[in-house]
């Protein structure tokens, strides 16, 4: 039997790109997935794909930024399916723009509100179920949660701000058997980049970012469910993460250069 046959795995951010791709990575496994977003038409198209895989799946029409709407995401998932093995904390937003150049400052607090409290309220609700089931926890944050980031300081910020909640809530759930892993990311194909805010507060439209000097989301899914299967502490998928993390311990400086130049060359 596959990791997570039969396992009820709630997953926000699910209508695109790395949402989207991680239900598919683990629907052959047979799971039964409580998919979650905004765009309610993607996440019955997403269904249809999932059944069609063998997976379980529940739509529910969500937006983290929500307090009222986190608590009724994992509410429904326990009324349809009586338990819960693992939250993946996925949905988020991004910017693209110097902070000097900024004429509307909402930007910070909807990426605060977006990548950081959907987490901690999806979270809360879940805590008590996943310590029955000795579950998992996944926050999909970003190599900006690790280091400065030219353009994206409140990104930077939000995704800081997942690595602190977490690694924090890691140490309070020690003995407990819930597991917490943390994924972060370099850039990734997805339309979060076509969504990303302007200087204004508006979507780009457009992705800044060469598209085909990417990885796929399906190839940082599948690092993900291998991750999840090992219960691993941090993921990451990029050889430039991994080699930057040691760097900045004793050329902080070098590191600051990489960020700067993987912004200028966007990829």
């Amino acid at each position: 039997m596959a990791t997570f046959t039969d396992k009820v795995i709630v997953i926000t951010g699910a209508s695109e790109g790395i949402g989207r791709a991680l239900s598919l990575a683990l629907a052959p496994q047979r799971p039964r997935l409580a998919i979650a977003a905004r765009n309610e038409g993607r996440l019955n198209e997403l269904m249809q794909e999932l059944e069609s895989k063998g997976a379980q799946a529940l739509v529910i029409p969500t937006d983290v930024t929500s307090e009222a709407a986190c608590k009724s995401l994992i509410g429904k998932t326990i009324e349809k399916w009586g338990s819960m093995d693992v939250l993946v904390n996925n949905a988020g937003g991004t910017m693209w723009t110097n902070f000097e150049d900024i004429n509307d400052t909402s930007i910070f607090e909807k990426l605060i509100r977006l990548n950081y409290l959907g987490s901690v309220y999806c979270t809360y609700y879940a805590l008590p179920h996943l310590k029955k089931s000795k579950g998992l926890v996944v926050a999909v944050s970003s190599v900006a949660g690790l280091v400065g980031v030219p353009t994206r300081t409140g990104y930077a910020a939000s995704k800081h701000a997942l690595f602190g909640f977490f690694d924090s809530l890691r140490i309070e759930l020690e003995g407990t058997g819930v597991g917490v892993t943390m994924v972060a990311p370099a850039f990734v194909l997805s339309e979060i980049h076509r969504r990303a805010l302007g200087h204004d507060g508006k979507p780009l439209g457009k992705s800044p970012l060469q598209e085909d000097k990417i990885m796929t989301a399906e190839k940082c899914a599948a690092l993900i469910v291998k991750a999840m299967e090992n219960r691993e502490r941090l993921l990451l998928t990029s050889f430039r993460a991994k080699v930057g993390r040691w760097i900045r311990l004793v050329s902080p400086q070098l590191v600051d250069n990489m960020a700067t130049k993987a912004i200028r060359e966007k990829k």
